[in-house]
Protein backbone atom coordinates (compact mmCIF):
# COMPACT_ATOMS: atom_id res chain seq x y z
CA UNK A 1 0.00 0.00 0.00
CA UNK A 2 1.66 3.25 -1.07
CA UNK A 3 0.23 6.65 -0.33
CA UNK A 4 2.08 9.37 -2.20
CA UNK A 5 2.60 12.59 -0.30
CA UNK A 6 3.00 15.61 -2.56
CA UNK A 7 5.43 18.36 -1.71
CA UNK A 8 4.48 22.01 -2.13
CA UNK A 9 4.86 23.08 -5.75
CA UNK A 10 7.39 25.73 -4.83
CA UNK A 11 9.69 23.02 -3.50
CA UNK A 12 9.52 20.95 -6.65
CA UNK A 13 10.72 17.40 -6.09
CA UNK A 14 13.43 18.27 -3.57
CA UNK A 15 11.64 16.24 -0.90
CA UNK A 16 12.23 13.13 -3.01
CA UNK A 17 15.98 13.76 -3.01
CA UNK A 18 15.95 13.80 0.79
CA UNK A 19 13.66 10.75 0.84
CA UNK A 20 16.05 8.85 -1.44
CA UNK A 21 19.06 9.79 0.67
CA UNK A 22 17.50 8.49 3.91
CA UNK A 23 16.21 5.35 2.17
CA UNK A 24 19.70 4.68 0.81
CA UNK A 25 21.25 5.05 4.28
CA UNK A 26 18.75 2.54 5.64
CA UNK A 27 19.37 0.13 2.76
CA UNK A 28 23.14 0.38 3.29
CA UNK A 29 22.77 -0.42 6.98
CA UNK A 30 23.94 2.98 8.19
CA UNK A 31 20.57 3.26 9.90
CA UNK A 32 19.25 0.05 11.49
CA UNK A 33 15.69 -0.92 12.45
CA UNK A 34 14.80 0.92 15.62
CA UNK A 35 17.41 3.65 15.11
CA UNK A 36 16.28 7.21 15.60
CA UNK A 37 16.65 9.57 12.63
CA UNK A 38 18.21 13.00 13.02
CA UNK A 39 15.74 15.62 14.17
CA UNK A 40 13.79 17.62 11.61
CA UNK A 41 15.79 20.70 12.55
CA UNK A 42 19.07 18.84 11.97
CA UNK A 43 17.81 17.53 8.63
CA UNK A 44 16.98 21.12 7.66
CA UNK A 45 20.50 22.20 8.54
CA UNK A 46 22.10 19.24 6.73
CA UNK A 47 20.09 19.58 3.53
CA UNK A 48 19.38 23.30 3.39
CA UNK A 49 15.74 22.48 2.64
CA UNK A 50 12.71 24.22 4.06
CA UNK A 51 10.95 22.57 7.00
CA UNK A 52 7.89 21.79 4.88
CA UNK A 53 10.06 20.02 2.30
CA UNK A 54 11.85 17.98 4.97
CA UNK A 55 8.54 16.93 6.49
CA UNK A 56 7.15 15.99 3.06
CA UNK A 57 10.10 13.64 2.57
CA UNK A 58 9.60 12.11 6.01
CA UNK A 59 5.88 11.68 5.40
CA UNK A 60 6.68 9.92 2.12
CA UNK A 61 8.96 7.46 3.92
CA UNK A 62 6.32 6.96 6.62
CA UNK A 63 3.66 6.20 4.03
CA UNK A 64 5.99 3.65 2.42
CA UNK A 65 6.51 1.96 5.79
CA UNK A 66 10.23 2.75 5.92
CA UNK A 67 10.09 4.95 9.04
CA UNK A 68 7.56 5.71 11.74
CA UNK A 69 6.93 8.34 14.41
CA UNK A 70 6.82 8.05 18.16
CA UNK A 71 4.90 10.71 20.03
CA UNK A 72 7.21 13.45 21.31
CA UNK A 73 10.22 11.32 20.47
CA UNK A 74 10.93 11.67 16.76
CA UNK A 75 11.30 9.46 13.72
CA UNK A 76 12.60 5.88 13.79
CA UNK A 77 13.52 3.23 11.24
CA UNK A 78 10.70 0.70 10.97
CA UNK A 79 11.41 -2.87 12.08
CA UNK A 80 10.81 -5.73 9.63
CA UNK A 81 7.12 -6.56 9.18
CA UNK A 82 5.51 -9.63 10.69
CA UNK A 83 4.65 -12.33 8.16
CA UNK A 84 0.95 -13.05 8.59
CA UNK A 85 -1.25 -15.76 7.10
CA UNK A 86 -4.84 -14.75 8.03
CA UNK A 87 -6.28 -18.01 6.72
CA UNK A 88 -4.69 -19.97 9.59
CA UNK A 89 -5.94 -20.08 13.18
CA UNK A 90 -2.51 -19.83 14.74
CA UNK A 91 -2.65 -17.41 17.62
CA UNK A 92 -0.88 -14.07 17.32
CA UNK A 93 1.46 -15.00 20.16
CA UNK A 94 2.59 -18.23 18.52
CA UNK A 95 3.21 -17.02 14.97
CA UNK A 96 5.01 -13.88 16.12
CA UNK A 97 7.22 -15.88 18.48
CA UNK A 98 7.95 -18.34 15.66
CA UNK A 99 9.50 -15.45 13.73
CA UNK A 100 11.87 -14.62 16.58
CA UNK A 101 9.90 -11.56 17.67
CA UNK A 102 8.43 -10.61 21.06
CA UNK A 103 4.61 -10.44 21.11
CA UNK A 104 2.52 -8.92 23.90
CA UNK A 105 -1.21 -8.38 24.23
CA UNK A 106 -3.11 -5.66 26.05
CA UNK A 107 -6.82 -6.12 26.73
CA UNK A 108 -8.70 -2.86 26.20
CA UNK A 109 -12.15 -4.20 27.14
CA UNK A 110 -14.06 -7.46 27.53
CA UNK A 111 -17.82 -7.41 27.99
CA UNK A 112 -21.07 -9.22 27.29
CA UNK A 113 -23.05 -7.88 24.34
CA UNK A 114 -26.21 -8.89 22.54
CA UNK A 115 -26.46 -9.74 18.87
CA UNK A 116 -27.57 -6.94 16.59
CA UNK A 117 -28.90 -7.71 13.12
CA UNK A 118 -25.41 -8.18 11.62
CA UNK A 119 -24.05 -10.37 14.41
CA UNK A 120 -27.26 -12.41 14.52
CA UNK A 121 -26.74 -13.22 10.85
CA UNK A 122 -23.04 -14.02 11.32
CA UNK A 123 -23.62 -16.38 14.25
CA UNK A 124 -26.98 -17.75 13.04
CA UNK A 125 -28.52 -16.64 16.33
CA UNK A 126 -31.65 -14.61 16.98
CA UNK A 127 -31.24 -10.87 17.58
CA UNK A 128 -30.52 -10.28 21.23
CA UNK A 129 -28.61 -13.56 21.66
CA UNK A 130 -25.74 -13.36 24.20
CA UNK A 131 -22.23 -12.82 22.86
CA UNK A 132 -18.89 -11.69 24.23
CA UNK A 133 -16.83 -8.86 22.70
CA UNK A 134 -13.13 -8.55 23.42
CA UNK A 135 -11.04 -5.57 22.28
CA UNK A 136 -7.26 -5.86 22.38
CA UNK A 137 -4.13 -4.05 21.30
CA UNK A 138 -1.28 -6.26 20.09
CA UNK A 139 2.41 -5.37 20.23
CA UNK A 140 5.52 -6.70 18.51
CA UNK A 141 8.84 -5.91 20.20
CA UNK A 142 7.10 -3.27 22.28
CA UNK A 143 5.45 -1.44 19.37
CA UNK A 144 1.65 -1.41 18.97
CA UNK A 145 0.92 -2.94 15.55
CA UNK A 146 -2.79 -3.79 15.53
CA UNK A 147 -6.08 -3.39 17.35
CA UNK A 148 -8.77 -6.02 17.16
CA UNK A 149 -12.38 -6.62 18.12
CA UNK A 150 -13.32 -10.28 18.58
CA UNK A 151 -16.86 -11.56 19.08
CA UNK A 152 -17.41 -15.03 20.54
CA UNK A 153 -20.68 -16.95 20.94
CA UNK A 154 -21.53 -17.11 24.65
CA UNK A 155 -23.33 -20.42 24.12
CA UNK A 156 -20.12 -22.08 22.88
CA UNK A 157 -17.88 -20.48 25.50
CA UNK A 158 -19.88 -19.79 28.68
CA UNK A 159 -18.12 -17.83 31.44
CA UNK A 160 -15.41 -16.82 28.97
CA UNK A 161 -14.94 -13.45 30.65
CA UNK A 162 -13.42 -15.08 33.74
CA UNK A 163 -10.15 -15.46 31.81
CA UNK A 164 -7.42 -12.93 31.15
CA UNK A 165 -7.20 -12.05 27.47
CA UNK A 166 -3.67 -10.75 27.70
CA UNK A 167 -2.87 -14.39 26.95
CA UNK A 168 -3.82 -16.41 23.87
CA UNK A 169 -7.57 -16.53 23.23
CA UNK A 170 -6.94 -19.36 20.77
CA UNK A 171 -5.44 -21.46 23.56
CA UNK A 172 -8.32 -20.68 25.91
CA UNK A 173 -10.93 -21.72 23.37
CA UNK A 174 -9.04 -24.92 22.60
CA UNK A 175 -8.14 -26.01 26.11
CA UNK A 176 -11.18 -24.83 28.07
CA UNK A 177 -14.01 -25.32 25.56
CA UNK A 178 -12.67 -27.85 23.08
CA UNK A 179 -13.19 -25.43 20.20
CA UNK A 180 -11.02 -25.60 17.10
CA UNK A 181 -11.31 -24.05 13.67
CA UNK A 182 -11.77 -25.99 10.46
CA UNK A 183 -12.39 -23.08 8.06
CA UNK A 184 -11.73 -19.35 7.85
CA UNK A 185 -13.52 -16.82 5.67
CA UNK A 186 -11.26 -13.78 5.33
CA UNK A 187 -11.70 -10.33 3.83
CA UNK A 188 -8.83 -7.88 3.57
CA UNK A 189 -8.72 -4.35 2.25
CA UNK A 190 -6.59 -1.22 2.57
CA UNK A 191 -8.04 1.38 4.90
CA UNK A 192 -7.31 4.70 6.52
CA UNK A 193 -6.75 4.41 10.25
CA UNK A 194 -9.05 6.88 11.96
CA UNK A 195 -10.99 7.29 15.17
CA UNK A 196 -10.58 4.50 17.73
CA UNK A 197 -8.04 2.57 15.63
CA UNK A 198 -5.69 5.53 15.11
CA UNK A 199 -5.98 6.55 18.77
CA UNK A 200 -5.33 3.00 20.00
CA UNK A 201 -2.25 2.68 17.78
CA UNK A 202 -1.10 6.22 18.66
CA UNK A 203 -1.04 7.21 15.00
CA UNK A 204 -1.92 10.38 13.17
CA UNK A 205 -5.48 9.87 11.82
CA UNK A 206 -5.61 9.12 8.12
CA UNK A 207 -2.48 7.01 7.80
CA UNK A 208 -2.90 3.86 5.69
CA UNK A 209 -3.61 0.53 7.33
CA UNK A 210 -4.88 -2.94 6.58
CA UNK A 211 -8.35 -4.05 7.68
CA UNK A 212 -8.86 -7.80 8.11
CA UNK A 213 -12.25 -9.38 8.81
CA UNK A 214 -12.16 -13.08 9.67
CA UNK A 215 -15.04 -15.45 10.38
CA UNK A 216 -13.80 -18.73 11.88
CA UNK A 217 -15.91 -21.90 11.72
CA UNK A 218 -15.56 -25.24 13.48
CA UNK A 219 -16.07 -28.63 11.79
CA UNK A 220 -19.83 -28.42 12.50
CA UNK A 221 -20.09 -25.07 10.71
CA UNK A 222 -20.56 -23.05 13.90
CA UNK A 223 -18.90 -19.64 14.11
CA UNK A 224 -16.18 -19.77 16.76
CA UNK A 225 -14.89 -16.20 16.33
CA UNK A 226 -15.82 -13.10 14.34
CA UNK A 227 -12.76 -10.91 14.28
CA UNK A 228 -11.98 -7.41 12.97
CA UNK A 229 -8.31 -6.42 12.91
CA UNK A 230 -6.77 -3.09 11.96
CA UNK A 231 -3.01 -3.24 11.32
CA UNK A 232 -0.58 -0.41 10.85
CA UNK A 233 0.56 -0.71 7.26
CA UNK A 234 4.29 -0.99 7.96
CA UNK A 235 3.93 -3.80 10.50
CA UNK A 236 2.57 -6.67 8.41
CA UNK A 237 3.23 -8.58 5.23
CA UNK A 238 0.54 -10.96 4.05
CA UNK A 239 1.69 -14.41 2.94
CA UNK A 240 -0.84 -17.11 2.01
CA UNK A 241 0.04 -20.59 0.77
CA UNK A 242 -3.00 -22.32 -0.72
CA UNK A 243 -3.78 -25.12 -3.11
CA UNK A 244 -5.00 -24.01 -6.54
CA UNK A 245 -8.46 -25.30 -7.38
Amino acid sequence: MTHVVSAPKSDGLHYLVMRDDIAARIAAGDLQPGDRLPSERRLQDETGLARGTVRAGLFQLEAEGVIYRRDRSGWYVSPPPVIYDPTRWDGFMSYVEAQGRRPTTETLSAEPVTADALLAQVFSRPPGAPLFMIRRRRHVDGRAVLVESIVVDAVLAPDLLRFSFDQSLTSILKSEYGLSVARNAVRMQPCALTGHEAEALRLKPGLPGLAVQRTSYDAQGRVVEFDHEHWRHDAVRISVDTRVR
